[in-house]
């Protein structure tokens, strides 16, 4: 997807179907409640909302193994690997997340959840399904909604 930069010359707004924007606005404004309700769901668990993505990230594990590498990680989260460093040694120092050795090769590192890690995940997101059960139908109908603005 290409960004267009500050101070670059960019098309008007004038063009684009007001209906079109207002969905768009919609959809914006319920991703940013999800995000707020998932961040002070967390914040209730003792987890800053970076920690919480960072557990959910890794239980949630593409391959289902509930472990990540700190490459995965990085591409996951879309941050730097210094940020994700830094992110990751501070749960490790909160008891959140342990590191493991690749059997394959071992400059690879693992990370998984460690007990504590999981009973605070999952306490999260157990108090997650009450607001996301609130905001699943309005959130469909957003996604469609945003769908048929785009054609």
């Amino acid at each position: 997807m290409a960004v267009r930069r500050i101070g670059r010359k960019h098309p008007s707004t004038r063009g684009i179907p007001l209906k079109r924007i207002v969905r768009t606005a919609e959809f914006r404004a319920a991703l940013r409640l999800f995000q707020w309700q998932s961040e002070t769901v967390s914040r209730g668990w003792g987890l800053t909302p970076q920690r919480y993505l960072l557990l959910l990230s890794i239980k949630g594990a593409p391959d289902r193994s509930q472990r990540l590498s700190f490459s995965q990680l990085v591409e996951r989260l879309r941050l730097s690997a210094n940020t994700v460093t830094e992110l990751v040694a501070r749960a490790e120092d909160a008891g959140l997340v342990r590191r493991e050795r690749a059997e394959h090769d071992q400059r690879v590192i693992f990370l998984s959840l460690t007990d504590e890690g999981e009973r605070r995940l999952a306490g999260a997101l157990a108090d997650s399904d009450v607001h996301r059960r609130e905001l699943a139908s309005a959130f469909d109908d957003l996604v469609a909604s945003f769908d048929a603005a785009q054609r």
